[in-house]
């Protein structure tokens, strides 16, 4: 099993993942509000479709083309259903090896 959970997933993982390979992607979401059950999290494991950047429409980022770009990856799962990831540093990529 390969972990990837780098703040630049482009970079460290963009050689890796290729259309056809199995993975399992865990996403976090840091919950601080009172009382709460700590993190939000959820697993999505499936099919890679595709992976790459994608802007956002974020016209505040300053960055390239002012816009915001993130790390997406296309994910066909088990019962056919497609789903886009957008990676972060709460993101952890897992290639499943069978």
């Amino acid at each position: 099993m390969m972990v990837m959970n780098d703040a630049t997933m482009s970079e460290s993982i963009g050689g890796t993942l290729k259309p056809g390979m199995r993975v399992r992607v865990l996403q976090q979401i840091p919950h601080g509000g009172g009382g709460g059950d700590g993190d939000w999290s959820t697993t999505i494991e499936g099919e890679v479709v595709s992976f790459g950047q994608a802007k956002t429409g974020a016209w505040f980022a300053g960055s390239k083309d002012d816009r915001l770009w993130l790390d997406r990856v296309e994910i066909r799962k088990d019962d056919g259903e497609i789903t886009v990831c957008n990676l972060d540093q709460y993101s952890r990529v897992e290639v499943v090896v069978e």
